[in-house]
């Protein structure tokens, strides 16, 4: 691996899908550190996060990273027979925290989506609860609804991601030409439904919106600089959801990083953002 740090790769079996889990080593002198559970952004591999795990590990912090359900490690293989969507995402991410807790016992657990991985993520807490749970971390995640992209923008995302939608629908998958890998129609049904109407979708005839409004858990919500898919106004629509959770809102800049930075460079930049994230889960209360 380049002489980064390895990982033990694991899986959790849910529902005919498995999940791949990628567990870091424990951080050096920080036995029952706080331990972050990593989503990542559609159709980005766990492996691609690595430079993000060893920052974070150097930080003080436990790190473990899921591929998202047909993504990388982890299946079934987006297919016109597939049709799981934010749905089952969100149920993902519950299954995951299940099967980690024996090490999560007793230390403070972080969520930390990015882009579709913390939509994943907040559905989770939304639609299943938050006992197992202190806080979630957002980078780079936003809700992409076309009307609140700066200038003139918005009115080329609208057909962008209504198009890709109407594809899906035509074909039974995404085959991921030009964005977001290969993906079940289902995810991206959800995703086109959030960039047309700025809301999530009913899911499991739950009203999502309502839901997401009763979130309490702490939540630092990070949008980044020159970020090509969820500028800082999407994550601003975003966090207007989040009605009940104390959230902290912040912006990873160029400068911060002494670097560029867009939708997923900022991985590879992210020694301060670990920094960031470390005192977030460091003034959490204590289990």
């Amino acid at each position: 691996m380049n002489g980064e740090t390895e990982y033990a790769q694991e899986f959790v079996e849910v529902d005919g899908a498995r999940i791949g889990v990628q567990v870091y080593p424990e951080p050096d002198g920080s036995a029952g550190a706080p331990v972050v559970v990593i989503w990542p952004a559609m159709g980005v591999r766990a492996r691609y996060y690595r430079p993000f795990a060893a920052a974070l590990r150097d930080a003080g912090l436990a790190v473990v990273v899921a591929d998202l359900r047909g993504t990388g490690t982890s299946t079934p293989a987006p297919n016109r027979a597939d049709r799981h969507g934010y749905s089952e995402l969100a149920g993902d991410v519950g299954a995951v925290l299940a099967a980690l807790k024996p090490r999560l016992d007793g230390r403070t657990r972080v969520l930390l989506g990015h882009s579709l991985g913390g939509q994943a993520a907040l559905l989770h807490l939304a639609l299943h609860g938050d006992a197992d749970v202190d806080g979630l971390a957002l980078v780079a995640v936003g809700v992409p609804y076309w009307r609140v992209y700066p200038g003139r923008r918005g009115l080329g995302v609208l057909p962008y991601t209504q198009g890709i939608a109407a594809t899906a629908a035509l074909l039974g998958v995404w085959p991921g030409w030009g964005f977001g890998g290969r993906q079940a129609r289902g995810v991206i049904r959800d995703w086109a439904h959030t960039a047309r109407t700025g809301r999530f979708p009913r899911l499991d005839g739950t009203d999502t919106e309502a839901a997401v409004r009763a979130v309490r858990t702490p939540v630092l919500a990070i949008s980044v600089d020159d970020d090509q898919y969820t500028p800082h106004e999407t994550m601003d629509h975003l966090c207007a959801k989040l009605a009940a959770a104390r959230v902290t809102r912040q912006r990873y800049t160029v400068a911060q990083a002494g670097a560029p930075l867009d939708h997923f460079t900022w991985v590879r930049a992210s020694t301060p953002l670990a920094g960031r994230i470390a005192r977030f889960a460091g003034d959490l209360p204590p289990r």
